[in-house]
């Protein structure tokens, strides 16, 4: 399959662009002149200049043997014998440390680069918004993970060959030109010149295709990573058949555009190959024309065998440093293509941070929204919605974000003021000109069919999506304790139990004093009725290895869910469908609960069952209408509190 015009117009070769990437990524491959990094390759660099004498010493070796021999130098023979062997262990110690320090380098520049990415990616929620909204780089999971493990390893491979060539090839060029007069070096140049050429060409399309393969492989490896994530939902189904064909497709498109991409390395490779032999033979053809000429006629026959050799090894090293650099090639076409996807998303992400500062959000670091893609060309009259495109979404005139800072003391946690919003990529409104207050004390119930936009709503309040048109007010940030939301698929974090129920805390963060007991979390995990887990993890700090998803029932799930919600015990929730998989008399006591904590509710729901334990409905309608209304409360006690 040849890639499509988009891939190949993207420019995403062996060019100029790629050496503005690149620049792009030195800060965080060298974060200062005394970071480790900057160490390491200096220390590379002193290994780097040290092998290079190493070699020039054992370069002559030969032609040093060649006169003791000649000369039958017994003394001299052995001499010479002890300095070879010294310089060979020398050389082996070089090179095994120079490999252990480049193994080293890679490792902290893939330590520094992915943490780096994760502070952005994981800023706010731009990490939903580049997998669920803004689509416009694939697979982030595989940029952040292979790509830069790629990325680092031939970086830390290639800086020192390519930093230190030019002093090596002068040096040569200039020893060359001793023994050989002009004609060596002039011929190694010519001949460079012609191989790095030849090898550009070849090497351009294999980076394209190394970026297309690298994108392949994401949408190969996130389909499996599909079906494990699903695998019971898809056994009930008995999809294998259909899946299966899906996989194969994947794989085909795969291993089509690795078909591609190795026919392109065979011509890289023969050409690089090639060029490496011919090298030999333009070191003999520089060396025969001053021979021929009669310069070194005046010499014994051990003294030129020795002055060739020499000079062979000065010529052949000299092609050798020219040959080491198109050798490089294939690397330097690896470390493009990562480059071009490490970079794309970076870009990305900073983009969208541009986007949401030009918005004058002014919520706090924790609560930020920020663009996402709108796609609108034309406004309808009366308010009608935008027809959408594909550009990043910039609110119009009359709308406005406002999240005040957290105040204890409020009654009042979000406010909506002729509020219209829409899914994205889609031009269907799902509420129109909704105004309605969460306040304290009155428990909200949101109700309607499927897919009228409910869930839809808590996206908008919660800042991950924009509304269209009007303001949501938040005044209180969403902090464990002021405002926790729990989502329709309960989300859990690896790690242990305590973590699970502390998150969004981390039970590593010493910043963090826990404000409940263990017998206060047991207490919790017996209402929920998941002492059972516990006693099945051992303890509460045991860290387990497992995906917490595998292990436990949709039930338990919304159990787990509501024990974060107690442990934190907020003033206000927003619980979407929190309820659906456990039974009534379970549910009756996860919302009595709720009460005793005096904990303010907004719930998505369609049981009638929850009714009871809310004040007011809050019902949107297909086509975007909604109404609000008292519910009537059976219980003793009860009171409706008007919003």
């Amino acid at each position: 399959m040849e890639p499509s015009k988009s891939i190949w117009s993207s420019d995403k070769g062996f060019n100029l662009l790629f050496i503005k990437r690149f620049i792009h990524l030195l800060p965080w491959l060298f974060p200062s002149w005394r970071c480790r990094p900057s160490l390491l390759v200096v220390l590379l660099l002193c290994l780097g200049l040290l092998e290079q004498v190493i070699i020039y010493n054992i370069g002559l070796v030969p032609s040093k043997y060649y006169k003791v021999l000649g000369e039958k130098d017994h003394a001299g023979f052995w001499t010479q014998t002890a300095t070879a062997v010294a310089f060979i262990v020398a050389q082996a110690f070089v090179k095994s440390t120079t490999k252990y320090v480049q193994s080293v380098l890679y490792i902290v520049w893939r330590e520094k680069v992915t943490q780096n990415l994760h502070h952005t990616y994981y800023k706010e929620v731009l990490y939903y918004t580049v997998n669920m909204l803004n689509k416009t780089v694939d697979n982030p999971d595989q940029r952040i993970t292979q790509d830069v493990d790629r990325l680092c390893d031939h970086a830390s491979q290639i800086i020192v060959p390519l930093i230190i060539s030019p002093f090596t090839i002068a040096y040569y060029i200039y020893e060359a030109q001793k023994s050989s007069g002009y004609i060596g070096p002039v011929s190694v140049i010519v001949f460079f010149l012609i191989a790095t050429v030849i090898n550009k060409v070849l090497m351009t399309p294999v980076v394209h295709y190394v970026f297309l393969r690298d994108k392949m492989e994401g949408n190969f490896r996130f389909k499996h990573m599909q079906i494990r994530s699903n695998s019971e939902s898809a056994a009930f189904f008995r999809s294998g058949k259909i899946e299966e064909q899906s996989s194969n497709r994947h794989l085909h498109n795969l291993i089509t555009t690795q078909r591609s991409l190795i026919l392109r390395h065979y011509a890289l490779n023969f050409s690089i190959n090639m060029f490496d032999y011919l090298g030999s033979i333009v070191s003999y053809i520089a060396l025969a024309f001053p021979i021929f000429l009669g310069t070194y006629d005046n010499l014994s026959a051990p003294d030129l065998s020795a002055l060739i050799s020499a000079n062979a090894f000065v010529v052949i090293y000299l092609i050798s440093c020219f040959t080491k650099l198109i050798d490089l090639a294939d690397m330097a076409t690896r470390l493009a293509g990562n480059t071009h996807r490490v970079v794309e998303l970076r870009e990305d992400l900073e983009k969208l941070l541009k986007c949401q500062r030009n918005r004058g959000d002014s919520r706090p670091d924790n609560m930020q929204g920020f663009g996402w893609k709108e796609m609108a060309t034309s406004k309808e009259a009366d308010n009608d919605l935008t027809t959408l495109q594909e550009v990043h979404f910039e609110p119009s005139a009359d709308t406005q974000v406002n999240v005040q800072e957290t105040s204890m003391n409020s009654d009042i946690a979000i406010e909506t003021s002729d509020v219209t919003y829409t899914a994205p990529n889609s031009s269907i409104k799902l509420c129109i000109g909704l105004n309605f207050s969460f306040k304290q004390g009155t428990n909200v119930l949101v109700t309607g069919a499927s897919g009228c936009g409910k869930s839809s709503l808590l996206r908008v309040i919660n800042g991950i999506w924009p509304e269209l048109r009007g303001s949501v007010v938040q005044n209180m940030q969403l902090k464990p304790h002021l405002l926790l939301f729990l989502p329709q698929k309960p989300y859990f974090t690896d790690g242990s139990l305590r973590q699970q129920i502390i998150f969004p805390f981390s039970e590593f963060d010493t910043s963090h004093k826990f404000c409940v007991e263990d017998e206060e979390i047991h207490e919790i995990l017996s209402i929920c009725d998941l002492s059972h887990i516990c006693t099945r993890v051992k303890d509460l700090d045991t860290q387990v290895d497992w995906n917490w998803y595998d292990v436990l029932s949709p039930g338990e799930m919304e159990r787990l869910s509501f024990a974060r919600l107690f442990y934190h015990k907020p003033r206000f929730a927003v619980l979407d469908e929190a309820t659906s998989q456990v039974g009534f008399p379970m549910e009756r006591v996860l919302y009595e609960k709720c009460a005793s904590l005096n904990i303010t509710l907004l719930s998505v729901g369609h049981r009638d069952s929850i009714r009871k334990f809310h004040d007011i409905e809050l019902n949107i309608e297909i086509g975007g209408s909604w109404s609000l209304k008292p519910i009537s409360r059976t219980e003793p006690g009860a009171c409706f509190v008007p919003p």
